[in-house]
């Protein structure tokens, strides 16, 4: 409740007080008025003095933990069902092919099948598969001749796959596998990966602890390039079918697996054209469910908590030009073409786009997931979640904490990001530049979209383009004049999309009680529950949705499926240093359990009845 319509509840209730009071007692009128009065004017304060210090309260809250004492909502786990907050599935083991889930655990556990899966990924990382931003399409470019290199390994290590599945190359280095089904009726399944990975900076590669594709393992890390993202999903997905294969299994309902190799620069050349070819294939929402690269599981100490990535948010590159007149840089203007872009940068970063917390969002499910069940989080902040589900000033105050804590971060879960990337600008020191340009990244957020974007930057830069006499053009739209149409214009802005097409952000994917997240959140507690690493298999698992602040090859296949999940089973702390930076890495134990986890989905999706409907 907000904290205008408490204090008249508060006064209603003093005044029905007074007048009971009134009723209660017999004097004569002229005392029972002045009593009255005098009844009401002190309740009417007491009102007035709760009213204040439940908004005080309010407000200190937002400053909590300091203000821990001060709970504006005195609730108590009792007065909370938190399961409601993030209702979970049942565990969904193999049951018709139980004996094979117990086969392929033990195979799993032995030390010469942990090998060869882990040399699976290590010679893939050995392979430089690097894609580049400026990099043409295949067959226009000798850097793509890597990844036939891959092919190549591919055949070797996967014998099986290759002989048993039918093989589709698109666009000469996307790879599609069609492992049909004996049951026709039934809908696909697709796993998903990419075979690409980010360039490695050559002079960062002596602070590498082993070198960028060594592939190398030490006991415990896999090294090298890829190994986290997304290599290790790609050979994951391939040394669970392999091992399906060598153990006879044959699917009733057809499993597609489906790579892409260029998802690190947009994905055109690889998801783009694998896309194309399945909707000719198997026609729009031809498949039951697909899950692509994205989250995974947080051991929290007394819990673990598994994040399938539900959402996703859009994005967009925008390019910033400034053109002048050029001349010898021995009579400069008082603003250089380069001066007048610093300005334009400095303004976008001292206006950056609104935060929002909203309710409807996957994130906030994600925060309910976490109140509901790790019990590490402090009692006030649970409960603070909980009154959020209902009550604006607690989302709100859930929103101030959360960006005071972290403010990057949850800026980034919140509203659409602003990243300056790209730069360029002058050619010679002794000549004024003509033409200097920024490239802007923006993630937009699940509740805002390109267009919004846009116009952003024509209500921050267009005043700045005034004040300095510059005419702007901004996206296509008719040219905003510079300050005195009598003085000619200092300059020209241009504003425009660049690199990949704009990306408005995701359709949300089903969750709390669609049978397809039943599929795979129950998968994902049957495998954290029987894992092989024996660390995840004494604590509880919950799962809950995540929005993916990053963008995935999955935007081109929205039109196969409405249940796309983007997750990896991969612990936190399975990677050494994260993706895209030095001493990428995996750890072995974690890398297998990502095996277990396709082995288990490919499993429970060949006999459940979850995705009949579909």
């Amino acid at each position: 409740m907000s904290g205008q319509s408490y204090f008249d509840d508060t006064e209603k209730r003093a005044l029905e007080k007074g007048l009971q009071a009134k009723e209660a007692v017999q004097l004569d009128s002229s005392h029972v008025l002045d009593r009255k009065c005098s009844w009401v004017r002190t309740r009417r304060i007491l009102a007035l003095i709760c009213a204040c210090t439940f908004l005080l309260g309010q407000s200190a809250y937002s400053y909590w933990p300091s203000a821990r004492s001060s709970r504006p909502y005195p609730l108590t786990s009792g007065d909370i069902d938190y399961s409601a907050l993030c209702p979970q599935s049942e565990e969904i083991s193999p049951s018709a092919n139980a004996g094979l889930a117990e086969q392929l655990d033990k195979l799993y556990s032995q030390r010469e099948v942990k090998e060869w899966a882990y040399e699976n990924l290590g010679g893939a990382v050995r392979i430089p598969t690097e894609t580049y931003d400026d990099i043409p399409p295949p067959g226009e470019d000798s850097r793509w001749d890597t990844f036939a290199v891959l092919h190549k390994y591919f055949e070797k290590r996967f014998p099986l796959v290759h002989s048993k599945l039918q093989v589709t190359k698109i666009n000469m280095y996307a790879l599609v596998f069609h492992w049909q089904g004996s049951d026709e009726s039934l809908k696909p399944i697709i796993l998903t990966g990419h075979q690409d990975v980010v360039p490695v900076l050559p002079d960062t590669v002596d602070q590498w602890i082993q070198p960028p594709f060594s592939g190398y393992y030490d006991g415990t890390w896999i090294w090298g390039r890829g190994s986290c993202d997304d290599k290790s999903g790609t050979l994951a997905s391939l040394t669970a079918v392999e091992t399906l294969l060598k153990q006879g299994f044959k699917p009733k309902r057809t499993v597609v697996l489906a790579y892409g190799i260029d998802e690190e620069r947009g994905g055109e050349h690889g998801a783009g054209h694998i896309a194309e070819y399945l909707l000719k294939v198997y026609g729009e929402d031809g498949f039951a469910v697909l899950v692509d690269e994205g989250g995974g599981y947080k051991d929290l100490g007394n819990v673990i908590i598994s994040s399938p990535n539900t959402a996703e948010k859009g994005k967009l590159n925008v390019q910033i030009e400034v053109t002048t007149l050029g001349g010898h840089s021995s009579v400069p203007p008082p603003h250089t073409g380069i001066g007048y872009l610093s300005t334009l940068i400095t303004s976008l970063e001292a206006n950056p786009f609104p935060v929002e917390l909203k309710r409807s969002s996957t994130y906030f499910k994600t925060l309910q997931c976490a109140a509901a069940y790790d019990d590490s989080l402090p009692s006030d902040y649970r409960e603070l979640v909980a009154k959020a589900s209902i009550d604006d000033i607690a989302l709100a105050q859930v929103q101030e904490y959360l960006l005071a804590q972290r403010p990057d971060f949850y800026r980034a879960k919140f509203g659409t990001t602003q990243a300056i990337d790209l730069i360029h600008g002058g050619v010679k020191v002794n000549a004024l530049p003509e033409h200097v340009w920024t490239v802007a990244n923006h993630r937009i957020a699940d509740w805002s979209n390109p267009a919004e974007v846009r116009s952003r930057y024509i209500d921050v830069l267009s005043p700045v383009a005034t004040e300095l006499n510059l005419t702007l053009h901004a996206f296509g739209l008719p040219a905003l004049p510079s300050l005195e149409q009598s003085r000619a214009s200092a300059g020209l802005i241009t504003l425009s999309d660049i690199y990949d097409e704009p990306l408005a952000p995701a359709p949300v994917t089903p969750t709390f009680g669609s049978p397809a997240w039943e599929l795979l959140s129950g998968t994902i507690l049957s495998t954290l529950g029987s894992a092989i690493r024996s660390d995840v298999t004494e604590k509880p698992a919950y799962v809950g949705p995540e929005l993916s602040i990053g963008n995935t090859d999955t935007h081109y296949y929205w039109n196969l499926t409405r249940n796309i999940f983007r997750y990896g089973h991969l612990g936190e702390d399975d990677r050494y240093n994260g993706a895209h930076t030095v001493n990428e890495a995996i750890k072995a134990e974690g890398y297998l359990e990502k095996v277990r986890f396709y082995s288990r989905f490919i499993l429970n999706a060949d006999e459940t009845h979850l995705l009949d409907s579909y």
